[in-house]
């Protein structure tokens, strides 16, 4: 793929960003770099290589669910700007069609 300012003016409008011309020249080294080395990347055999799904062995690793200090609803509800007695009323922020 032959990276020009064409293209770079085309991923500039398509990603909605503004370059100036010295930053053109330095995104078109750039991408044309990044590229070329996908390009050695597919000169590599990997017919024997399995897929990496994970970095590490460890998998599923979670910790144990424990109760801690919970606040009670009271202390809740005594900051909240507007409540009534249980719950903590907020602006509605989805408008019925």
């Amino acid at each position: 793929m032959k990276v020009d300012g064409a293209l770079i003016d085309r991923l500039a409008e398509l990603s909605k960003l503004e370059f100036n011309e010295k930053e053109k020249i330095e995104i078109q080294k750039d991408l044309s770099n990044i590229l070329s080395f996908m390009e050695k990347l597919n000169e590599v055999n990997t017919d024997d290589v399995e897929p990496l799904v994970y970095i590490n062995e460890d998998v599923n690793v979670v910790r144990e669910d424990v109760v801690k200090d919970v606040l009670k609803q009271e202390e809740v509800l005594k900051n909240a700007p507007i409540k009534d007695d249980t719950y903590i009323k907020v602006p509605k922020v989805i408008e019925q069609p």
